[in-house]
Protein backbone atom coordinates (compact mmCIF):
# COMPACT_ATOMS: atom_id res chain seq x y z
CA UNK A 1 0.00 0.00 0.00
CA UNK A 2 1.44 3.32 -1.08
CA UNK A 3 0.53 6.12 1.31
CA UNK A 4 1.63 9.71 0.79
CA UNK A 5 3.38 11.06 3.88
CA UNK A 6 5.47 13.70 2.18
CA UNK A 7 5.15 15.56 -1.07
CA UNK A 8 5.86 13.32 -4.07
CA UNK A 9 9.17 13.57 -5.84
CA UNK A 10 9.55 14.70 -9.43
CA UNK A 11 9.00 11.27 -10.95
CA UNK A 12 5.82 10.77 -8.93
CA UNK A 13 4.58 14.21 -9.91
CA UNK A 14 5.09 13.44 -13.59
CA UNK A 15 3.32 10.12 -13.13
CA UNK A 16 0.36 11.89 -11.58
CA UNK A 17 0.28 14.41 -14.42
CA UNK A 18 0.23 11.49 -16.82
CA UNK A 19 -2.78 10.13 -14.99
CA UNK A 20 -4.71 13.24 -16.01
CA UNK A 21 -4.98 12.07 -19.60
CA UNK A 22 -6.54 8.76 -18.54
CA UNK A 23 -8.74 9.77 -15.61
CA UNK A 24 -12.41 8.74 -15.62
CA UNK A 25 -15.09 11.28 -16.49
CA UNK A 26 -16.85 13.15 -13.72
CA UNK A 27 -20.16 11.46 -14.45
CA UNK A 28 -20.37 10.53 -10.78
CA UNK A 29 -18.73 12.16 -7.77
CA UNK A 30 -19.12 12.29 -4.00
CA UNK A 31 -19.47 15.79 -2.62
CA UNK A 32 -16.95 17.39 -0.29
CA UNK A 33 -18.48 17.24 3.20
CA UNK A 34 -16.88 18.77 6.26
CA UNK A 35 -15.91 16.21 8.91
CA UNK A 36 -17.11 13.38 6.67
CA UNK A 37 -15.12 12.99 3.45
CA UNK A 38 -11.75 12.61 5.10
CA UNK A 39 -9.13 10.18 3.83
CA UNK A 40 -10.66 7.26 5.74
CA UNK A 41 -14.09 7.68 4.18
CA UNK A 42 -12.57 8.17 0.74
CA UNK A 43 -10.56 4.95 0.99
CA UNK A 44 -13.71 3.11 2.08
CA UNK A 45 -15.72 4.59 -0.81
CA UNK A 46 -13.03 3.55 -3.27
CA UNK A 47 -13.53 -0.09 -2.24
CA UNK A 48 -17.13 0.23 -3.48
CA UNK A 49 -16.62 2.23 -6.68
CA UNK A 50 -13.50 2.43 -8.82
CA UNK A 51 -14.42 5.28 -11.11
CA UNK A 52 -16.38 7.80 -9.06
CA UNK A 53 -14.56 11.05 -8.28
CA UNK A 54 -13.89 11.66 -4.59
CA UNK A 55 -13.47 15.07 -2.97
CA UNK A 56 -11.76 16.08 0.24
CA UNK A 57 -13.40 18.08 2.95
CA UNK A 58 -12.96 21.78 2.36
CA UNK A 59 -9.45 22.82 3.43
CA UNK A 60 -8.84 26.52 3.96
CA UNK A 61 -5.82 28.24 2.49
CA UNK A 62 -4.82 29.33 5.99
CA UNK A 63 -4.79 25.73 7.22
CA UNK A 64 -2.33 24.79 4.47
CA UNK A 65 -0.13 27.88 4.49
CA UNK A 66 0.13 28.11 8.27
CA UNK A 67 -0.52 24.58 9.47
CA UNK A 68 0.36 20.92 9.07
CA UNK A 69 0.28 20.32 5.32
CA UNK A 70 0.72 16.56 5.60
CA UNK A 71 -2.22 16.20 7.99
CA UNK A 72 -4.52 17.88 5.50
CA UNK A 73 -3.20 16.53 2.21
CA UNK A 74 -1.91 12.99 2.67
CA UNK A 75 -4.01 10.31 1.04
CA UNK A 76 -3.75 6.76 -0.27
CA UNK A 77 -2.96 6.25 -3.94
CA UNK A 78 -6.05 4.03 -4.17
CA UNK A 79 -8.22 7.14 -3.81
CA UNK A 80 -7.58 8.37 -7.37
CA UNK A 81 -9.32 10.15 -8.95
CA UNK A 82 -9.39 12.52 -5.99
CA UNK A 83 -9.84 16.29 -5.80
CA UNK A 84 -8.82 18.82 -3.16
CA UNK A 85 -11.47 21.40 -2.31
CA UNK A 86 -10.06 24.73 -1.16
CA UNK A 87 -11.70 27.53 0.79
CA UNK A 88 -10.25 30.99 0.27
CA UNK A 89 -10.57 34.25 -1.61
CA UNK A 90 -7.01 35.56 -2.03
CA UNK A 91 -5.72 34.66 -5.52
CA UNK A 92 -2.06 34.39 -4.49
CA UNK A 93 -2.86 32.18 -1.50
CA UNK A 94 -5.10 29.94 -3.58
CA UNK A 95 -2.40 29.64 -6.24
CA UNK A 96 0.13 28.57 -3.61
CA UNK A 97 -2.29 25.96 -2.26
CA UNK A 98 -3.11 24.73 -5.75
CA UNK A 99 0.61 24.12 -6.25
CA UNK A 100 0.60 22.03 -3.07
CA UNK A 101 -2.35 20.05 -4.40
CA UNK A 102 -0.46 19.25 -7.59
CA UNK A 103 2.73 18.40 -5.74
CA UNK A 104 0.86 15.96 -3.53
CA UNK A 105 -0.71 14.26 -6.53
CA UNK A 106 -4.31 15.46 -6.51
CA UNK A 107 -6.14 15.22 -9.82
CA UNK A 108 -8.15 18.41 -9.43
CA UNK A 109 -8.38 21.47 -7.23
CA UNK A 110 -11.88 22.79 -6.55
CA UNK A 111 -12.82 26.22 -5.22
CA UNK A 112 -15.65 26.35 -2.68
CA UNK A 113 -18.17 29.04 -3.64
CA UNK A 114 -21.12 27.27 -2.06
CA UNK A 115 -20.71 26.93 1.70
CA UNK A 116 -23.13 29.30 3.48
CA UNK A 117 -21.92 28.93 7.09
CA UNK A 118 -21.33 32.14 9.05
CA UNK A 119 -17.85 30.97 10.01
CA UNK A 120 -16.92 30.62 6.35
CA UNK A 121 -18.49 33.98 5.53
CA UNK A 122 -16.33 35.63 8.18
CA UNK A 123 -13.37 34.33 6.23
CA UNK A 124 -14.81 36.05 3.12
CA UNK A 125 -15.14 32.86 1.09
CA UNK A 126 -17.72 30.19 0.36
CA UNK A 127 -21.15 31.16 -0.95
CA UNK A 128 -20.68 34.86 -0.28
CA UNK A 129 -18.20 34.87 -3.19
CA UNK A 130 -21.14 34.50 -5.58
CA UNK A 131 -21.60 38.23 -5.06
CA UNK A 132 -18.10 38.78 -6.43
CA UNK A 133 -17.82 36.84 -9.70
CA UNK A 134 -14.80 38.87 -10.88
CA UNK A 135 -12.90 37.98 -7.72
CA UNK A 136 -13.75 34.31 -8.26
CA UNK A 137 -12.51 34.67 -11.83
CA UNK A 138 -9.25 36.19 -10.56
CA UNK A 139 -8.85 33.32 -8.09
CA UNK A 140 -9.41 30.73 -10.80
CA UNK A 141 -6.96 32.42 -13.15
CA UNK A 142 -4.28 32.53 -10.46
CA UNK A 143 -4.69 28.83 -9.77
CA UNK A 144 -4.79 27.87 -13.45
CA UNK A 145 -1.61 29.85 -14.06
CA UNK A 146 0.07 27.98 -11.20
CA UNK A 147 -0.83 24.35 -12.00
CA UNK A 148 -1.50 21.89 -14.79
CA UNK A 149 -4.27 19.96 -13.03
CA UNK A 150 -7.93 20.89 -13.49
CA UNK A 151 -9.30 23.87 -11.57
CA UNK A 152 -13.05 23.68 -10.97
CA UNK A 153 -15.67 25.66 -9.05
CA UNK A 154 -18.53 24.41 -6.86
CA UNK A 155 -21.24 27.00 -6.30
CA UNK A 156 -24.92 27.71 -5.76
CA UNK A 157 -27.48 29.01 -8.26
CA UNK A 158 -27.82 32.29 -6.36
CA UNK A 159 -27.65 33.96 -2.96
CA UNK A 160 -30.32 35.29 -0.62
CA UNK A 161 -33.31 36.62 -2.57
CA UNK A 162 -31.55 36.79 -5.93
CA UNK A 163 -33.40 34.00 -7.68
CA UNK A 164 -33.39 34.80 -11.39
CA UNK A 165 -31.57 32.49 -13.78
CA UNK A 166 -29.54 35.28 -15.37
CA UNK A 167 -27.59 35.70 -12.14
CA UNK A 168 -26.35 32.12 -12.38
CA UNK A 169 -25.50 32.39 -16.08
CA UNK A 170 -23.62 35.68 -15.64
CA UNK A 171 -21.64 34.27 -12.72
CA UNK A 172 -20.61 31.24 -14.75
CA UNK A 173 -19.76 33.31 -17.81
CA UNK A 174 -17.49 35.59 -15.79
CA UNK A 175 -15.62 32.71 -14.19
CA UNK A 176 -15.39 30.80 -17.47
CA UNK A 177 -13.50 33.75 -18.95
CA UNK A 178 -10.65 32.82 -16.60
CA UNK A 179 -10.47 29.40 -18.24
CA UNK A 180 -12.62 27.39 -15.86
CA UNK A 181 -14.30 24.60 -17.81
CA UNK A 182 -16.03 22.61 -15.05
CA UNK A 183 -18.81 23.95 -12.82
CA UNK A 184 -20.45 21.92 -10.04
CA UNK A 185 -23.80 23.54 -9.36
CA UNK A 186 -25.71 22.99 -6.13
CA UNK A 187 -29.19 23.69 -7.44
CA UNK A 188 -30.33 25.82 -4.49
CA UNK A 189 -29.84 29.41 -3.42
CA UNK A 190 -27.62 30.02 -0.41
CA UNK A 191 -29.30 32.10 2.28
CA UNK A 192 -26.42 33.89 3.96
CA UNK A 193 -28.30 35.12 7.03
CA UNK A 194 -30.94 33.36 9.08
CA UNK A 195 -30.45 29.75 7.97
CA UNK A 196 -27.99 27.18 9.29
CA UNK A 197 -25.90 25.11 6.86
CA UNK A 198 -28.31 22.21 7.43
CA UNK A 199 -31.32 24.42 6.70
CA UNK A 200 -29.54 25.73 3.61
CA UNK A 201 -29.46 22.16 2.32
CA UNK A 202 -33.17 21.69 2.87
CA UNK A 203 -35.21 24.92 2.81
CA UNK A 204 -34.25 26.80 -0.37
CA UNK A 205 -36.10 25.03 -3.21
CA UNK A 206 -34.21 22.90 -5.67
CA UNK A 207 -34.22 24.35 -9.17
CA UNK A 208 -32.77 21.63 -11.32
CA UNK A 209 -34.20 23.33 -14.39
CA UNK A 210 -31.73 26.20 -13.90
CA UNK A 211 -28.80 23.77 -14.14
CA UNK A 212 -30.30 21.97 -17.13
CA UNK A 213 -30.78 25.29 -18.91
CA UNK A 214 -27.20 26.31 -18.11
CA UNK A 215 -25.94 23.18 -19.83
CA UNK A 216 -28.17 23.79 -22.86
CA UNK A 217 -26.97 27.37 -23.21
CA UNK A 218 -23.31 26.63 -22.46
CA UNK A 219 -22.76 23.22 -24.10
CA UNK A 220 -18.99 23.73 -24.25
CA UNK A 221 -18.77 23.76 -20.45
CA UNK A 222 -18.78 20.68 -18.23
CA UNK A 223 -21.78 21.08 -15.92
CA UNK A 224 -22.32 18.84 -12.90
CA UNK A 225 -25.47 18.95 -10.78
CA UNK A 226 -25.64 18.61 -6.98
CA UNK A 227 -28.35 18.77 -4.35
CA UNK A 228 -30.97 16.35 -3.04
CA UNK A 229 -29.94 13.35 -5.15
CA UNK A 230 -30.79 10.07 -3.40
CA UNK A 231 -31.38 7.29 -5.94
CA UNK A 232 -29.77 5.81 -9.02
CA UNK A 233 -32.96 6.52 -10.95
CA UNK A 234 -32.57 10.22 -10.12
CA UNK A 235 -28.93 10.12 -11.21
CA UNK A 236 -29.90 8.55 -14.53
CA UNK A 237 -32.54 11.23 -15.10
CA UNK A 238 -30.10 14.07 -14.36
CA UNK A 239 -27.55 12.60 -16.75
CA UNK A 240 -30.00 13.12 -19.59
CA UNK A 241 -29.49 16.86 -19.09
CA UNK A 242 -26.02 17.45 -17.60
CA UNK A 243 -22.52 15.99 -17.75
CA UNK A 244 -22.29 14.64 -14.23
CA UNK A 245 -23.99 14.20 -10.88
CA UNK A 246 -22.47 14.88 -7.47
CA UNK A 247 -24.08 13.00 -4.58
CA UNK A 248 -23.62 14.13 -0.98
CA UNK A 249 -25.13 12.75 2.20
CA UNK A 250 -26.85 9.78 0.62
CA UNK A 251 -23.45 8.43 -0.49
CA UNK A 252 -22.25 8.75 3.10
CA UNK A 253 -25.21 7.34 5.01
CA UNK A 254 -26.12 4.71 2.41
CA UNK A 255 -22.74 3.89 0.83
CA UNK A 256 -23.93 0.75 -0.94
CA UNK A 257 -25.82 3.07 -3.30
CA UNK A 258 -22.42 3.45 -4.97
CA UNK A 259 -22.05 -0.29 -5.60
CA UNK A 260 -23.92 -0.08 -8.92
CA UNK A 261 -22.34 3.13 -10.16
CA UNK A 262 -19.40 1.63 -12.07
CA UNK A 263 -21.67 -0.74 -13.98
CA UNK A 264 -24.61 1.62 -14.51
CA UNK A 265 -22.79 4.84 -15.29
CA UNK A 266 -19.29 3.83 -16.43
CA UNK A 267 -20.09 0.58 -18.23
CA UNK A 268 -17.72 -1.42 -16.02
CA UNK A 269 -19.50 -4.68 -15.30
CA UNK A 270 -16.40 -6.22 -13.73
CA UNK A 271 -16.33 -3.82 -10.81
CA UNK A 272 -19.39 -4.99 -8.86
CA UNK A 273 -18.16 -5.36 -5.26
CA UNK A 274 -19.23 -7.60 -2.41
CA UNK A 275 -19.68 -6.30 1.10
CA UNK A 276 -17.48 -9.05 2.52
CA UNK A 277 -14.66 -7.99 0.18
CA UNK A 278 -15.02 -4.40 1.33
CA UNK A 279 -14.67 -5.47 4.96
CA UNK A 280 -11.57 -7.51 4.10
CA UNK A 281 -10.05 -4.59 2.18
CA UNK A 282 -10.57 -2.24 5.10
CA UNK A 283 -8.72 -4.43 7.59
CA UNK A 284 -5.15 -3.90 6.29
CA UNK A 285 -5.98 -0.23 5.83
CA UNK A 286 -6.99 0.03 9.49
CA UNK A 287 -3.77 -1.69 10.52
CA UNK A 288 -1.70 0.72 8.42
CA UNK A 289 -3.47 3.75 9.86
CA UNK A 290 -2.99 2.50 13.41
CA UNK A 291 0.71 2.60 12.61
CA UNK A 292 0.29 6.27 11.62
CA UNK A 293 -1.27 7.17 14.95
CA UNK A 294 -4.97 6.93 14.05
CA UNK A 295 -7.37 4.69 15.94
CA UNK A 296 -10.20 2.42 14.89
CA UNK A 297 -12.79 4.96 16.02
CA UNK A 298 -11.54 7.49 13.45
CA UNK A 299 -12.23 5.00 10.65
CA UNK A 300 -15.18 3.00 11.97
CA UNK A 301 -17.47 6.03 12.15
CA UNK A 302 -17.36 6.30 8.35
CA UNK A 303 -18.39 2.73 7.60
CA UNK A 304 -21.42 2.33 9.86
CA UNK A 305 -23.80 2.40 6.87
CA UNK A 306 -22.21 -0.49 4.97
CA UNK A 307 -25.06 -2.91 5.78
CA UNK A 308 -27.86 -0.34 5.88
CA UNK A 309 -31.24 -1.90 5.23
CA UNK A 310 -30.04 -5.50 5.69
CA UNK A 311 -30.80 -7.91 8.53
CA UNK A 312 -27.98 -7.79 11.06
CA UNK A 313 -27.04 -4.18 10.24
CA UNK A 314 -27.78 -3.16 13.81
CA UNK A 315 -25.05 -5.53 15.07
CA UNK A 316 -22.53 -3.92 12.71
CA UNK A 317 -23.42 -0.40 13.82
CA UNK A 318 -23.56 -1.32 17.50
CA UNK A 319 -20.13 -2.96 17.62
CA UNK A 320 -18.39 -0.26 15.58
CA UNK A 321 -19.81 2.54 17.70
CA UNK A 322 -19.33 0.91 21.12
CA UNK A 323 -16.82 3.03 23.06
CA UNK A 324 -15.62 0.08 25.15
CA UNK A 325 -15.04 -2.12 22.12
CA UNK A 326 -13.33 0.68 20.21
CA UNK A 327 -10.98 1.54 23.05
CA UNK A 328 -7.65 -0.03 22.08
CA UNK A 329 -9.24 -2.04 19.26
CA UNK A 330 -7.38 -3.27 16.19
CA UNK A 331 -8.57 -4.28 12.74
CA UNK A 332 -9.93 -7.53 14.14
CA UNK A 333 -12.95 -5.62 15.44
CA UNK A 334 -14.18 -5.29 11.85
CA UNK A 335 -14.16 -9.07 11.39
CA UNK A 336 -15.94 -9.55 14.71
CA UNK A 337 -18.57 -6.99 13.71
CA UNK A 338 -19.02 -8.69 10.34
CA UNK A 339 -19.47 -12.08 11.97
CA UNK A 340 -22.04 -10.56 14.32
CA UNK A 341 -23.81 -9.09 11.30
CA UNK A 342 -24.01 -12.52 9.66
CA UNK A 343 -25.40 -14.00 12.86
CA UNK A 344 -28.03 -11.27 12.90
CA UNK A 345 -29.07 -12.24 9.39
CA UNK A 346 -29.50 -15.88 10.39
CA UNK A 347 -31.44 -15.08 13.56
Amino acid sequence: MNVNKTAPNGDETRANQGFQANKPSRRLSVAPMLDWTDRHYRYFARQITRHTWLYTEMVTTGALLNGDVARHLRFDEAEHPVALQLGGSEPAELAACAKLAQQWGYDEVNLNVGCPSERVQKGAFGACLMAEPQLVSDCVKAMRDAVDIDVTVKHRIGIDQIEHYDYLREFVDTVAEAGCHTFIVHARNAILKGLSPKENREIPPLKYDYVYRLKRERPDLEILINGGVKTNAEIAEHLKHVDGVMVGREAYHNPWLMAEWDALFYGDETARPERAAVVEAMMPYVTARLGDGSNVRHIARHILGLFQGLPGARNWRRMLSDAKLLDGADAGLLRQAYEATLQGRRA
